[in-house]
């Protein structure tokens, strides 16, 4: 499966950021628009929104792009989001629009970050331009507890968030905080979690999630997660054969580990199974195959598989095939026998 080109190469990294309503992304968003490092940014605001713009900030307005002094552009979905990143790359490619190389886009309170997934890869042009670098979600610290056991959309942003932060810190107490935290670990105990402060953030702390390259190396292990789970004395292996259980078992969290090679078509077969039967409750997939002896990163979002990435090399000197499934209301066994029972044929 490996190819000398990378296939991650020359493409506009893009982060979403989503949050239930009121957990702080357009104090965030407005945060960053003023900030420095903003200058080669183009931000997508859901028109919906209610970003105010400082009118001394702003360089240059058109219809649906505003340019900032600071280079940063701002940039409001007026029809869909396929449609306005299509247009803003042509715009791009155009000369019409300053040389963005990073997207940040903003969703909805209400917003299911799925289906934003879904959109950047399997439009056939999106793809070839844009790749998804991650998704941030943003909790409130007083009533997250709450959103997460009442509303599915709030707990479906954490399950698929590769960074959580905290927000309104400083109205909750440290009890409000450590409940929040142990609740958002149980969903997602992969996710960076960091606390922000009225939207004072570095946009560097919202970007470089993804999996950037196929030529592996540190950010390959922190992009899967290896930093997180390397705790104790002695450290767990990476991904090890562990269910991490909740009082709500509506969505879990299933870590395996297969130390004999797959072939493509096993794992894969494997994968469109559990896809086509319980491709809505199959949250997020993530993890290294070991492909014949070639390392090859994988991702799932429901029922949408990202083009898996064959590395150059290894990450580590573990070449077992670790997998992370984020689930909900998903029988651990059943993805656990169906992957061993494909495991044991490829065995052979």
């Amino acid at each position: 499966m490996h190819s000398e080109r990378d296939p991650l190469a020359g493409k506009i990294p893009v982060t979403l950021i989503t949050g239930f309503l009121g957990s702080g992304k357009t104090t965030l968003i407005s945060r960053l628009l003023k900030h420095p490092d903003m200058d080669r940014a183009a931000v997508v605001i859901n028109e919906v929104g209610e970003i105010g713009i400082d009118h001394d900030l702003v360089a240059m307005s058109s219809e649906n792009v505003t340019l900032l002094a600071n280079g940063c552009l701002c940039c409001t979905v007026r029809t869909d989001l396929q449609d306005t990143l299509r247009e803003l790359f042509g715009q791009r490619r155009a000369g019409q629009v300053p040389d963005f190389d990073r997207v940040i886009v903003e969703t909805t309170g209400l917003a299911d970050p799925a289906p934003v997934i879904q959109t950047l890869l399997s439009d056939t042009m999106l793809a070839a331009q844009y790749r998804l670098d991650g998704v941030v979600t943003l909790v409130d610290a007083v009533n997250g507890l709450g959103q997460i056991a009442q509303q599915p959309e709030a707990e479906k942003q954490i399950a698929l968030a590769d960074r959580l932060l905290l927000t309104k810190c400083d109205l909750a107490t440290p009890d409000d905080i450590t409940g929040l935290t142990a609740g958002i670990r149980a969903i997602n105990h992969l996710a960076d979690v960091a606390q922000v402060s009225m939207g004072e953030i570095n946009p560097s702390e919202l970007t470089g999630l993804g999996l950037a390259s196929a030529k592996a190396g540190a950010a390959t292990l922190r992009f899967l997660g290896e930093n997180l789970v390397a705790r104790g004395d002695p450290p767990e292996r990476y991904l090890g054969e562990q269910i991490r259980p909740r009082h709500d078992p509506r969505v879990s969290t299933l870590s395996l580990r297969f130390d004999t090679p797959f072939t493509w078509e096993a794992f894969s077969g494997a994968m469109e199974l559990l896809t086509s039967m319980r491709g809505p409750d199959l949250l997020r997939v993530k993890g290294i195959v070991n492909v014949a002896g070639e390392p090859v990163v994988v991702q799932c979002v429901q029922h949408i598989f990202h083009p898996p990435v064959p590395l150059d090399r290894w990450p580590s000197d573990d070449t077992g095939t670790r997998l992370v499934f984020i689930t909900r209301n998903i029988n651990a066994a059943a993805i656990n026998g169906l992957f061993a029972a494909v495991g044991a044929v490829a065995a052979r």
